[in-house]
């Protein structure tokens, strides 16, 4: 018998959101629903299984093979890159990878070294790489807003959905780096193996979103 396909999906919102696609393409997610604490969860009357992970981890199982498919934001696949296929943006989960400073400095003049602030580093890194600019890049855990308030950082590099949140710390976008949104990646041995099974469910999101 052929194993299921295993999908694995981040936890939170764009599980939520790719279940709800999925439904609306006749996939039976009941099992998902109805988890409780289970991690790993047959769906499609067991031809699939879906693994809830942390953004982080669905690349790394995707890249190993341990999942055939993966939905993940963009942010996550920018920062961490791997070795894998983006097949397809699945519209949901909009929202970008943006610079932000205090309001009203001026943080491209000048010549001495910028410190950004930033929970992904290598976008950061890369981002004023291509501008030519030299930065010191301070990884932050929680919220990086708090930054350039504190005087860390001359600047931060962050995930901007509305804005609202920077606004009430005083704070103002002044470049986009990226568009952000849900994407579908696919194991590179797996879109071989599963070419038909992966190549089918990829068609019915397409027309569905």
């Amino acid at each position: 018998m052929n194993k299921p396909l295993r999908i694995a999906l981040t936890k939170g919102r764009l599980e939520k959101d790719t279940i709800a696609l999925f439904e609306k393409l006749g996939i039976d997610c009941t099992a998902v629903h109805e988890k409780g604490r289970k991690l790993i969860l047959p769906v499609a009357d067991g031809k699939m299984e879906v693994v809830l992970a942390k953004a982080a981890d669905v690349i790394t199982y995707v890249e190993h093979g341990v999942c055939d498919i993966g939905v993940v934001g963009k942010d996550t696949i920018m920062e961490m890159k791997g070795k894998f296929f983006e097949l397809v943006d699945l519209g949901f989960g909009k929202c970008r990878f943006a610079v932000a400073t205090k309001k009203g400095s001026s943080f491209y003049s000048g010549y001495n070294v910028k410190t950004i602030a930033t929970k992904y580093p290598n976008v950061a890194r890369n981002y004023f790489e291509s501008k030519g600019m030299d930065v010191e890049i301070v990884k932050i855990e929680g919220s990086v807003e708090l930054a350039p308030l504190l005087e860390l950082s001359d600047a931060i590099v962050d995930i901007v959905e509305t804005g609202t949140t920077l606004k009430e710390n005083g704070l103002e976008v002044i470049d986009t780096i990226a568009p952000i949104s849900a994407r579908l990646i696919v194991n590179t041995v797996s879109m071989k193996l599963k070419q038909q099974e992966i190549e089918a469910l990829i068609k019915m999101i397409e027309n569905n979103i």
